[in-house]
């Protein structure tokens, strides 16, 4: 009888062995805490690369620049058309080339600082071409020799302040670079400003003359 029921017991405890292994070997859900949402944060942004963004006082220099620029090359070539005066004529021909080259120099720079420039003058400047091409001859040359002495002055001090406190190194570099030729076109306006402006003048009739 004993025999018979150790053997009997045996026999049940191999049958259900099969079963406790299968549930141990079951791996365990993963845990969840209620009301907790998915991790939704994004990345920490990389470092940007490139150059920095331009300071606005450089930006606005840039846009003055580009604009006078364009308003001498638009002048100049009224000068060399219109002016009657052969210095006149030369001069406004160099300010076509000059300022063509200084205006490409600056778009390039633009272009590679994400800075956008001007592509017209402004008001102020369309009403000085308005009023130059309805001149011709003396009272021309005049008025454009004149407002190139006027204009160029301030070109001088605008690229004398930025070539000392611009931020950005390049425009720095390019109105250094500038100011020497807007120096010699200074010097150049106000000597054929003193020779247009005296040319036409009526002489003095001396004590005496009929």
């Amino acid at each position: 009888m004993k025999y018979t029921a150790i053997i009997g017991a045996l026999g049940c405890a191999l049958a259900t062995a099969p079963v406790a292994l299968a549930q141990s070997s079951t791996p365990a859900a993963p845990k969840t805490t209620q009301g907790t949402k998915p991790s939704t944060s994004k990345p920490a942004a990389s470092a940007q690369t490139g150059k920095s963004a331009v300071p606005a006082a450089d930006v606005t220099f840039a846009k003055q620049a580009a604009m006078d620029g364009m308003a001498e090359v638009d002048l100049g070539k009224l000068a060399s058309e219109k002016a009657s005066n052969s210095d006149v004529k030369q001069f406004g021909q160099r300010m076509v080339d000059d300022h063509g080259k200084a205006n490409d120099e600056l778009k390039s720079w633009a272009s590679s600082n994400s800075v956008t420039l001007p592509t017209e003058v402004n008001a102020q400047q369309k009403a000085m071409h308005d009023k130059l091409a309805k001149m011709s001859g003396d009272a021309f040359d005049k008025a454009y020799a004149s407002h190139m002495v006027a204009d160029h002055a301030k070109a001088v001090a605008s690229f004398q302040h930025a070539s000392k406190t611009a931020s950005n190194a390049d425009l720095k570099a390019w109105a250094t670079k500038t100011l020497p030729t807007l120096q010699e076109h200074h010097k150049m306006a106000r000597d054929i400003n003193a020779k247009v402006g005296t040319a036409s003048k009526p002489t003095a009739k001396k004590s005496g003359d009929r």
